[in-house]
Order: C-alpha cells, then structure tokens, then sequence
C-alpha cells in the first residue's frame, strides 16, 4: 500500500494529505484484513490503526497516532489495541497469505529487527547485540520470517525474542503482564516455530535464506532438513563438513594423549551446508 513514488514522508511514512488518492484501496485492503474481528467497531479501529501506523510521526504509540489521525478518541484505539478480546491469528494468516499472493517472493528470509528502548521493562529488553542498530544496546529483539522478491520484502510471521534473562524476572514478569506459559526460546527455534504455523497455514517457503547467525546452529539445519524445506544457510569459513561414510577416529600422541583426528572426525550423518550429510560441526572443529 505504498504512496505514488515521490510522495512519501518522515521515515518513508505517507503525510495525511497524501493518503487520499489510495484511501479506497487501504480501506479495501483493511475490510479484507479485519474481516474476521466479529463487531464493526472493532473492525474500524483495525482500520484506523493501519492507517496511524501508515502516517508520518516517529512516535508509534497510541495517544500520538491518534492525535494525528483526528478522527479517532484515543481511549477507543487504545482500548482497541490493549484490552478489546479479539483473536489477532486470523488477521496475521490473512495477511501473510495476501502478502504472498501479491509478491510472488523468490525467497524467505529470515531476519532480526533491534528495536532501541530506554527503560527497563519493556517485554523482552535488555543490553543485547542488534544487527539492525550495528552494536550492544538496550533493546527489544524481533525475529521474522518475510517473503522476499528482488524489488520488495514483507514479514509473513514474527516473534518477540524474550532473554534467558526474563525467565526469573518475577517483578518484571509481573509488571508487563507477561503470561506465566511464555518463556525463553532461542531466536532459530523461534523461526522453525514460525515455519510450522506458516505451514498450518498452507504456506512454504520456494527456499529459506539466513545468514551464520542461523546457518551455524545444526539443530536450525537439521529441523530445516525434517521439514524438507530447501534452504541456503551462511556458514563461517572455518565450519567444517565431512562425507556421511567418515567416523571419529583417536590418533596417538607422542606424549600417550590420545585426539581426535581432523581428517577423519565427523558428527551425527546430516548436513545442510555442504552435500553431504551431517549436522553440527564436531565439537573439535
């Protein structure tokens, strides 16, 4: 739903004047989207907060969007996003299959999006490393699945990645109202978790791309393998690979230690970053 070349604003956002020559297809795109919420009032709130998260402004939260929308009371969009019971699946398959249909994507690829906070209690911060902000920081982590094309991309499906850290947190666990069944899954584990619910959905990948942040975790390459989803994975250059037949072997040392052999040792017979068969690298590589 992107504005006429030319014609965007602040952080590639559409300015309100400028909304008019699309409203009609937003608000098509935002019926077909929220059609499965049960009122209408529900419903339009669902519109209205696609079109304050489309509109130019750096604050994304609730009382700012509303201001500049104008003609929403912020306590309906609030309630809207916070507290209304409405069940977001539907609306997140509606979308990823949309999404699909519209970019004919290339390719899958996985991803992670730092999102800066300065407070402490944000759902999942902490001091972290984020690729998306090139350093540490105190930050919320995003892990996304998203169709890819040459010219476009869009997250089909996405999970808030909580630290180790947040799993003994009670205050904190407390004060963000964070349910007692979530709790810390590493970010590759969060991407197969994401490929099946995709796959409920009647959605595959034609391949899945992510780069060594994934590539190097065999559990990642073999759940890949499992679920027969055809992948290229980044690997670092000194990750070794060994035919299927190659079995760990003890050369002897002058000194009576016993080590393995680099030449000759392997894992268990998988692999997904070179053709052969084998799973993580040794522990010895």
């Amino acid at each position: 739903m992107d504005a006429p070349s030319g014609h965007r604003g602040e952080c590639g956002r559409i300015r309100p004047g400028e909304l008019a020559p699309i409203r009609g297809r937003l608000e098509a795109f935002a019926d077909d989207l929220f059609e499965s919420l049960p009122r209408k009032d529900q419903r339009a709130r669902g519109a209205c907060y696609l079109r304050g998260l489309m509109l130019e402004g750096r604050r994304k939260s609730i009382e700012p969007m509303a201001a500049r929308l104008g003609d929403v009371h912020y306590q309906a969009l609030h309630h809207f996003v916070a507290v209304s019971p409405w069940d977001w699946r539907p609306v997140r398959r509606r979308l990823a299959e949309v999404m699909v249909t519209a970019l004919g994507p290339t390719a899958w690829a996985v991803d992670d999006t730092g999102f800066p906070k300065d407070g402490e209690h944000s759902v999942g911060v902490q001091r972290q490393y984020s690729g998306t902000l090139g350093k540490t920081a105190n930050c919320q982590l995003g892990v996304s699945v998203n169709a890819v094309t040459e010219q476009a991309s869009c997250p089909l499906d996405w999970r808030l990645f909580l630290p180790e850290s947040w799993d003994a947190d009670v205050e904190r666990r407390v004060a963000c109202r964070l349910p007692e069944r979530v709790r810390h899954r590493p970010k590759w584990q969060l991407v197969l978790d994401m490929l099946d619910e995709l796959e409920r959905w009647d959605l595959r990948p034609p391949v899945l791309v992510a780069d060594a942040g994934y590539g190097e975790v065999g559990e990642f390459r073999v759940g890949l393998d499992d679920r027969q989803i055809p992948h290229v994975v980044q690997v670092k250059a000194d990750t070794s690979a060994y035919p299927e037949q190659v079995r760990p072997t003890v050369v002897p040392t002058p000194g009576g230690v016993a080590v393995p052999d680099r030449a000759t040792a392997t894992s268990r017979p998988r692999s997904s970053s070179s053709p052969w068969p084998q799973a993580s690298p040794p522990a010895w590589t």
